[in-house]
C-alpha cells in the first residue's frame, strides 16, 4: 500500500544521564492519512467485511453483493455489476479463479459461497492489470477467513418460515429415502442397459435391439418413486453449522488451522403464470399482445446443502508464511413442477405437464500459497486446482391434455409427449500464479512500488446430455391406458411391443467439450509522482485459446461440425491517477482496456432447458470476442474508519457486446446469443457510509448506523443495416444487424437506478445489533423480442425491504448467539414481462413470500 507519509525533522538532545531525548523542531506534512481499506487500492474498489457480513446477516456471497453500490442480483445467484450481465465479471477464491457447474455459466454462482466461510468480499470496478483480463463490470474477489488467533469453536442451529411456502401445500415427489441428505441412495443411477449403450455408442433405437431388449432396457427405468406427483405440506427451513479453530506452535513456529462445517435444508414453493403471445393488430389499428399461451404454474424445490471449508497455516518467521486452504460445497435441488392452462397452438384443450428433477452441484477447490519478504522484495505464490459437477439423473416430464368426455387428463405418448433425460457437466481448473512487488525508495518521503507476475490457468469441460421416450409401439394406445396416472401409464405392465416402446432421441449434439487455456503476465508501477499524487499504470499482456469440440455419441456418426477456436492475443494497458488534494478527501481517475469472452454454453449448439426460467437455450458457435474501454472517476471523502462520502463516474465503450436474443422454432421459444455490433455504457454513483452516537435518552450507549448508495446508468446498442451479424438461424450467413437488434436499446441486464439504504442501531457494551436493510433495482432486459418488432423480455426486481437483528446473551456463565432475519416483508414477486401498448404478458411471474428466519448458536 503507497499512503504519503508525515515525515518528522528531529533535533536530538542528549540527557544529564546519557539518555537520548528526541524532540521535534519542525513537522513538514507530505501526506494525508485516509483510515479506510479502499486505501489500499489505487483504484476503484469497495469492500465487504465480515462486521459487515454479521450485519447485513446475508448467508451467501451473492446476497450480500446486492449491498455494494451498483450491483444488483439475478436468479439469486448472478452479480451484475453497473448494468453488466454475470458474463463481464470473475470471480476470484483467494486470488484464483473457479469453475461454474451452471450449464449456461462459466462464472461460478456467487450463492454457492456461504457467509460462515468468507472473511472479506473485494469488489474491483476499475480494471488493473494483476487481475485477469476478463474484466468488463468487475472483479469479485473472495477471501476465506484466516488462522485464528485463539483456539475457538461456535455450533450454530437455524430455522425459517416463508409465506409462500412454509407448511402450504405444495406439490411433491418421493424420489429416495436419502433425498433429506442430498445424496441420492443409487435409484437414479441410469440403468445398466442405457449405461452399456451409451458406452457401445448405440442408440436405443428399433433398428439396433429386438423388440424384447427394448422391453428389458424400458422396464429397467425407476417410475413411480421419480415419476408421481402428489400434494403435500411443506416443512419450515433448518439448518446446521459448526466453526472451529486454533493456534499453536510447532517445531518453534506459529501454525492453526481453521474449519466449517455447515448443513441446510430448505423448501421453495413457486404458484405463479408462465404466459407467450403473439403480436396482433388491435381494434385501434394498434399493434397489442395477445396471449396464445396461458398457464398455471405450481413448482416446489427442495435444496439441500453441504458447506465444508479446511485451511492450514504456519508461519516459518516473521517474513515468511505458507496456506493450504481447500473449500467443498455441495448444492443438492430436487423439483416437482406442474404447468397447467393453454397452448392455442396446439389446440383447444387445456394441457397439463408434470416435471420431476435432481440436479446435483458440487464444487471443490484445494490452494496452497505462500507469502515471503526479502527486504524491500515481496513475493506472493499461489496454485491451486479446483472442479466442479453437475449431474441431473431422471429429468422426467410428461404431458397430458384434457379429454373433456371423461374430464380427464390423459397422454398417448405422441401427441402428448414424455421424456426422460440424464445429463451431466463436468468442469475443471488448473491454475498458478507469481506477484512480485518490490520498493524503490525515491526520496525519505516518497518511493517507488514496481510489481510484475504472470498467472496461467487451464479450463476444461464436459457435457453430455442424453433423452429417450417412450412412444406407442403399434398405431394408437387403449383409451384406458392413456386415462392412466403417471406411474401406471409408465408401469412395466405397458411396457411391450404391443403397448409402449423405449426410444432414444438425444439430439445430435447432444454432447460437447469446452476448453480455455489463458496464459498472463504484467508489468505495473505505482509511485508518487509528486507530493499528493499517486500513479499507477501497467501493461497486461494475455493469449487466450477457447475450443469448443461437438462430441459424436453415436457409433457412424458424422463428427458434428465444431466452431472454430477463439485464439487471441491482447495487450491490456491501465493506468489510475489519485489525488490526495486535502485532508482526508481525494479524487481518482483511471482508464483500461479490457475484454470478455464468450461462454462455452453460449458456443455450443446443445439445446438445454433452464429450470429457472423454463426457456429453452441453443448456442451460437459465430461468437466472439467483446472488447472494452473503461474509464472511472470517483471523489472520495472520508471521516473515520468505515466512514466516507464517495461520488463516482464511470463510461464504458464495447465492441461486439454478447446479448441473448429469441427465436421461434416449430411453436416453441428457444433463446439463444449474438455479438451485437457496438454499444456504450455511462453512469454515476453515489455512496455514504456514517456512524452516529445518538443523542436520545432513551437509546443510552447506541451507534447509530447509516450507509446509503444510488447508481443510476444508462445504455445503448448500435446497430445498423450495413453491420453484419452470425446467428444460429442461417448457420455462417450474415444477416443485418437490425433485424435482430433495435438500434438505441439497452444493454440486457443494465437497471437505470440501483438503490441501497441501510439503518441500524448497535450497542456494543449490551452486545446488540439492529438493522433495516432496503434495496431498490429498477426493470431491466433479459432477452431481446422474436423478431418483428416484438418488445424485450422485461424483469423487475422492484423494492426488497429485510430487517437484521443479533444479541449477545451470557446464561449461566456461557456465550450465546440470537440472530432474528425478516426477509422481503414488502412480499415483492418475482416478474418477467412484455409490454406493447398497454397490453402486456407475464412470462414468468410468481410469489417470492416472507421469510422470518431465527438462529442460536453457542461460543465455546
Amino acid at each position: 500500500m503507497l499512503i504519503a507519509p508525515c515525515v518528522a525533522v528531529a533535533q536530538e538532545q542528549v540527557g544529564t544521564e546519557g539518555q537520548s531525548d528526541r524532540v521535534l523542531d519542525e513537522i513538514v506534512v507530505l501526506g494525508r492519512f485516509i483510515p479506510e481499506p479502499m486505501q489500499n487500492t489505487s483504484e476503484v474498489a469497495a469492500f465487504i467485511l465480515s462486521e459487515d457480513l454479521a450485519r447485513q446477516g446475508d448467508s451467501n456471497a451473492a446476497l450480500a453483493l446486492t449491498r455494494v453500490t451498483g450491483l444488483s442480483i439475478a436468479e439469486g445467484r448472478f452479480v451484475y455489476v453497473r448494468g453488466l450481465g454475470e458474463r463481464y465479471s470473475s470471480a476470484l477464491l483467494n486470488n484464483s479463479p473457479l469453475p461454474s457447474p451452471e450449464p449456461l455459466q462459466r462464472v461460478v454462482p456467487l450463492d454457492l459461497f456461504p457467509s460462515s466461510v468468507l472473511e472479506q468480499i473485494q469488489v474491483q470496478k476499475s480494471y488493473s492489470v494483476e487481475f485477469p483480463g476478463e474484466f468488463g463490470g468487475g472483479v469479485i474477489a473472495l477471501g476465506t477467513l484466516g488462522i485464528p488467533d485463539e483456539a475457538f469453536l461456535n455450533i450454530g442451529v437455524g430455522t425459517s418460515y416463508n409465506s409462500a411456502s412454509s407448511l402450504q401445500q405444495g406439490v411433491t415427489h418421493y424420489g429416495s429415502d436419502t433425498d433429506p441428505l442430498g445424496f441420492d441412495g443409487g435409484r437414479r443411477d441410469m440403468p445398466f442397459g442405457l449405461r452399456d449403450a451409451a458406452a457401445n455408442g448405440i442408440a436405443v433405437l428399433p433398428a439396433n435391439f429386438t423388440p424384447a431388449q427394448l422391453q428389458a432396457i424400458g422396464q429397467e427405468l425407476t417410475n413411480a418413486p421419480l415419476t408421481l406427483v402428489q400434494n403435500g405440506e411443506l416443512p419450515l427451513n433448518g439448518s446446521l453449522e459448526a466453526t472451529f479453530g486454533n493456534r499453536f506452535q510447532l517445531f518453534g513456529m506459529d501454525a492453526g488451522f481453521i474449519g466449517v462445517v455447515g448443513y441446510g435444508n430448505d423448501w421453495k414453493r413457486r404458484n405463479g403464470v408462465q404466459q407467450e403471445g403473439a403480436i396482433e393488430l388491435g381494434s385501434n389499428g394498434q399493434p397489442t399482445f395477445v396471449r396464445r399461451k396461458d398457464f398455471d404454474v405450481r413448482s416446489t424445490e427442495n435444496e439441500v446443502s453441504w458447506d465444508g471449508m479446511l485451511g492450514f497455516g504456519i508461519e516459518l518467521d516473521d517474513n515468511n508464511e505458507l496456506k493450504w486452504t481447500n473449500l467443498f460445497i455441495r448444492r443438492t435441488t430436487k423439483e416437482t413442477y406442474q404447468r397447467e392452462g393453454i397452448d392455442e397452438l396446439a389446440g383447444d384443450q387445456p394441457r397439463l405437464r408434470e416435471r420431476t428433477a435432481w440436479y446435483e452441484r458440487q464444487l471443490f477447490s484445494t490452494q496452497v500459497s505462500g507469502e515471503h519478504i526479502f527486504g524491500d522484495l515481496e513475493l506472493d505464490w499461489r496454485a491451486a486446482y479446483a472442479e466442479t459437477e453437475r449431474d441431473a439423473p431422471y429429468q422426467r416430464f410428461i404431458q397430458y391434455e384434457f379429454n373433456p368426455a371423461f374430464g380427464l387428463y390423459e397422454t398417448d405418448g405422441s401427441r402428448n409427449p414424455n421424456e426422460t433425460e440424464f445429463s451431466t457437466l463436468d468442469d475443471s481448473i488448473g491454475s498458478v500464479g507469481v506477484d512480485g512487488t518490490y520498493i524503490v525508495p525515491l526520496s525519505q518521503a516518497r518511493e517507488l512500488e514496481l510489481s510484475a507476475g504472470f498467472a496461467y490457468s487451464t479450463s476444461s469441460r464436459d457435457a453430455e446430455q442424453r433423452t429417450y421416450r417412450f412412444v406407442p409401439a403399434t398405431g394408437a394406445l387403449p383409451e384406458l391406458v392413456r386415462l392412466m396416472r403417471p406411474d401406471f401409464f409408465l408401469s412395466n405392465f405397458n411396457i411391450g411391443p404391443d403397448r409402449l416402446e423405449i426410444r432414444e432421441v438425444t439430439n445430435v449434439n447432444g454432447a460437447y467439450t469446452g476448453t480455455l487455456q489463458v496464459l498472463g503476465a504484467y508489468v505495473k508501477a505505482d509511485w508518487e509522482v509528486m507530493p499528493l499524487v499517486r500513479f499507477s499504470a501497467g501493461l497486461r499482456f494475455e493469449d487466450g485459446k477457447q475450443k469448443v469440440g461437438i462430441e459424436p455419441l453415436f457409433r457412424g456418426q458424422a463428427v458434428p461440425t465444431s466452431p472454430e477456436a477463439l485464439e487471441e492475443q491482447y495487450v491490456l494497458p491501465a493506468a489510475t491517477i489519485t489525488w490526495n488534494f486535502a485532508e482526508d478527501q481525494q479524487i481518482r481517475v483511471g482508464v483500461s482496456k479490457t475484454i470478455g469472452r464468450p461462454q462455452f454454453r453460449e458456443l455450443a449448439p446443445q439445446q438445454y432447458l433452464d429450470p429457472e426460467s423454463d426457456r429453452l437455450f441453443i448456442g451460437n458457435q459465430f461468437l466472439t470476442d467483446t472488447e472494452l474501454l473503461n474509464v472511472d472517476a470517483r471523489y472520495e471523502r472520508y471521516f473515520d474508519r468505515g466512514e466516507f462520502v464517495t461520488l463516482g463516474a464511470f463510461y464504458k465503450d464495447m465492441e461486439n457486446p454478447v446479448e441473448a436474443f429469441t427465436i421461434e422454432t416449430g411453436g416453441s421459444i428457444q433463446q439463444s446469443f449474438i455479438n451485437a455490433p457496438s454499444a456504450t455504457l455511462l453512469g454515476f454513483e453515489i455512496e455514504a457510509k456514517k456512524v452516529f452516537t445518538t443523542p436520545f435518552a432513551f437509546l443510552p450507549n447506541q451507534d447509530l448506523f447509516f450507509q446509503a448508495n444510488y447508481t443510476w446508468t444508462q445504455s445503448e446498442v448500435q446497430a445498423s443495416s450495413s453491420d453484419r451479424v452470425f446467428s444460429p438461424i442461417q448457420p455462417g450467413i450474415g444477416v443485418a444487424a437490425t433485424t435482430l437488434i433495435v438500434d438505441g436499446s439497452r444493454l440486457q441486464g443494465q437497471s437505470d437506478n440501483i438503490a441501497n439504504l441501510q439503518i441500524g442501531l448497535e450497542n456494543p457494551e449490551a452486545g446488540s445489533q439492529a438493522t433495516l436493510l432496503a434495496t431498490y433495482v429498477s426493470e431491466r432486459s433479459v432477452a431481446r423480442g422474436r423478431p418483428g418488432g416484438e418488445p424485450d423480455i422485461v424483469q423487475e426486481p422492484g423494492v426488497t425491504l429485510d430487517f437484521v437483528y443479533n444479541q449477545d446473551l451470557e446464561f449461566d456463565g456461557k456465550s450465546f448467539g440470537f440472530s432474528l432475519k425478516v426477509n422481503n416483508i414488502l412480499g415483492n414477486e418475482f416478474e418477467e414481462y412484455q409490454e406493447l401498448n398497454g397490453s402486456r404478458v407475464d412470462v414468468n411471474r410468481y410469489d417470492l413470500g416472507t421469510t422470518v428466519s431465527l438462529g442460536l448458536s453457542r461460543s465455546f
